[in-house]
C-alpha cells in the first residue's frame, strides 16, 4: 500500500518509521540537530514547495532518509488507516 503525501509523491507504507508534526516535534534541539543533518548528508527530501507542516521518516531499514509534507500529519494518519 502506498501513501500520498503531496506533489506526486507517494511512499510505501511498509517502509514509513513514522509521520511527525513538524511545529511540535522541531521545538527539540535533537529533532532540529537531526533535520540538519539529514539535509547535510542528503537524505532530506521534500514533496512540496509551501511551508511543510510535517515529516517523514522512512526507509528500508538500513538507508533512513526525511521527506517534508505540506499535509499536517493528522491527514497524513488518516489517510493510512484502512477503512
Amino acid at each position: 500500500m502506498y501513501l500520498h503525501i503531496g506533489n506526486s509523491k507517494n511512499l510505501r507504507t511498509r517502509e514509513i518509521i513514522g509521520i511527525f508534526d513538524l511545529d511540535s516535534s522541531s521545538v527539540s534541539a535533537t529533532t532540529k540537530k537531526y533535520l540538519s543533518a539529514a539535509e547535510k548528508c542528503g537524505r532530506l527530501e521534500s514533496a512540496t514547495e509551501e511551508l511543510p507542516k510535517s515529516f517523514i521518516l522512512y526507509g528500508d531499514g538500513k538507508n533512513t532518509k526525511v521527506c517534508l509534507s505540506q499535509l499536517s500529519s493528522a491527514s497524513l494518519l488518516s489517510r493510512t488507516e484502512i477503512k
